[in-house]
């Protein structure tokens, strides 16, 4: 059944649709016929156009949608720095001790960031702590990124832990990029202006960049990642000659309906914005999510990762990754990515004399992965290892692939066929990045979850199978005539 069968049952109705131009109105009547602006909205609400690309962006990637609500945005007191650290800036020790695994003349990032270490060795992270003290905004950490907000360029990479609920009077925003979100731990329902979603464990969202939204926890606690776009937007990735379906189908993307309370009797009500990696605050009388109507293609969205339709050989030889991408943010150079998010789910392994996990390889591009649930087919030895909730970071031409112990199972395996997670609950996944990216002090540091043997556990053991022969002095003469 290519569904996931979610312990946490639906909560909501959703249009469908990736990149589709939607409406919806939770009023009869509520949204206006004809044209987008009039003289006196429906109902007495109040047209805010909500652009999520240049008016003058080609119409093909144009993004845009209109939002019919009891107050527009504007209508707040000016913002102030939050008191609270933003994800960027968590509190280290100002005598931070560098990781063994960091250089003494690390790169550092732009300020906007705070410190950046940029190094060649490959890093793997224990699962990260719960915390029952954060809620959404105050349990989000960046592990790594690169590039500046302020110029729409790069990414920043994050890890969350939530013990509690937003409080129902309290939004956040970000004014820095779109964030792609990917629960391992909990559900998260979450109440966007544009109406509510429900993202459990093997689903994914996207919360389009300048979209408020409040994160409840009805379970109590959640883990996950998330990945910030600076630049551009997420898109479902070209199919060339796998044809018109497959991969993740447009048809499997679910927005969210218009939802809105009526509330203008001068309550307190926080929005905390993200803008250039700091946090700032106001508090307004009215409440945020009140859009009674909406319609455009600038909207909130979730994906069930068991919808992925993948790909792979019958034949011969493992693919490359870029098989399992799901959603993927373009740069300027046709073919490279700003951001990839591929998975790795259950699938069918058949390749006839193939050694069939990943093979060992340097990548021009940065790979971030995190393990939602079950294991990860090329990493199973070391202490720690790679496990739900952890994390690993192989940069920019850092070797990588399987550990000693996945590579002696694999090379000695019955080549029969076998299904990777084959009870179904098994999911891996990745952030890949033509950007070289930096890992923050406390990524690397401050959070004490970096397995500081990964290198010497996972390829320290590897065993030369050379049965060439010749003593090590001796020099190949084969490229002489």
């Amino acid at each position: 059944m290519p569904v996931t069968n979610f312990t946490f049952a639906e909560k909501y109705r959703y249009l469908n649709g990736f990149g589709s131009y939607l409406e919806s109105e939770s009023v009869p009547g509520a949204l206006p016929v004809g044209h987008n602006s009039p003289q006196k909205p429906p109902l007495g609400l109040y047209a805010e156009k909500l652009s999520g690309t240049s008016f003058t962006a080609p119409r093909h990637e144009n993004k845009q949608t209109w939002l019919y609500r009891i107050l527009p945005s504007c209508a707040h007191p000016p913002f102030t720095p939050a008191r609270v650290p933003s994800p960027a800036h968590t509190p280290y020790s100002s005598e931070l001790e560098v990781s063994a695994s960091a250089s003494e003349d690390e790169d550092v990032g732009g300020s906007s960031v705070g410190r950046l270490h940029h190094i060649p060795n490959q890093l793997r992270w224990d699962p990260f702590d719960h915390s029952s003290e954060t809620d959404w905004v105050t349990g989000l950490r960046q592990v790594a990124g690169a590039g500046d907000p302020t110029m729409k360029s790069g990414l920043g990479i994050y890890v969350y832990a939530a013990g509690r609920s937003m409080p129902t009077n309290a939004a956040y925003y970000s004014a820095d990029g779109d964030l792609l979100i990917v629960p391992q731990e909990g559900a998260l329902d979450i109440r966007t202006e544009l109406g509510w979603l429900l993202v459990r464990p093997m689903e994914m969202a996207v919360i389009p960049r300048g979209v408020k939204y409040n994160v409840g926890l009805p379970e109590g606690k959640a883990r996950g990642y998330a990945l910030e776009l600076y630049q551009g937007h997420f898109q479902l990735p070209e199919l060339g000659p796998i044809g018109s379906n497959g991969l993740a189908n447009a048809r499997d993307f679910q927005a969210p309906f218009a939802s809105y309370t009526n509330d203008t009797s001068g309550g307190q009500y926080k929005i905390t914005t993200k803008f250039n990696n700091a946090l700032f605050e106001t508090v307004q009388n009215h409440t945020p999510f009140d859009v009674v109507a909406w319609h455009g293609n600038y909207h909130p969205f979730k994906y069930d990762l068991g919808r992925f339709n993948t790909i792979g050989s019958i034949s011969f030889d493992h693919p490359d990754p870029s098989i399992f991408t799901v959603l993927t943010a373009p740069s300027d150079h046709p073919g490279t990515a700003v951001a990839d998010f591929v998975i790795f789910p259950p699938r069918w392994l058949v390749g006839e004399d193939t050694f069939r996990p990943p093979w060992y390889h340097r990548n021009t591009m940065s790979e971030f992965m995190g393990l939602i649930q079950g294991e990860y087919d090329a990493k199973k030895g070391g202490k720690g290892g790679f496990v739900p909730g952890g994390a690993s970071l192989h940069n920019v031409m850092s070797g990588h692939g399987p550990d000693a112990a996945s590579y002696e199972g694999a090379r000695n395996a019955e080549l029969k066929p076998v299904k990777v997670g084959g009870d179904g609950n098994s999911c891996a996944f990745m952030f890949e990045s033509c950007l070289m990216v930096g890992v923050t002090d406390w990524g690397l540091k401050t959070c004490k979850k970096v397995q500081e043997d990964y290198n010497t556990e996972s390829w320290g053991g590897l065993k030369v199978h050379w049965t060439g022969g010749g003593s090590g002095e001796r020099e190949s003469k084969s490229h002489l005539l």
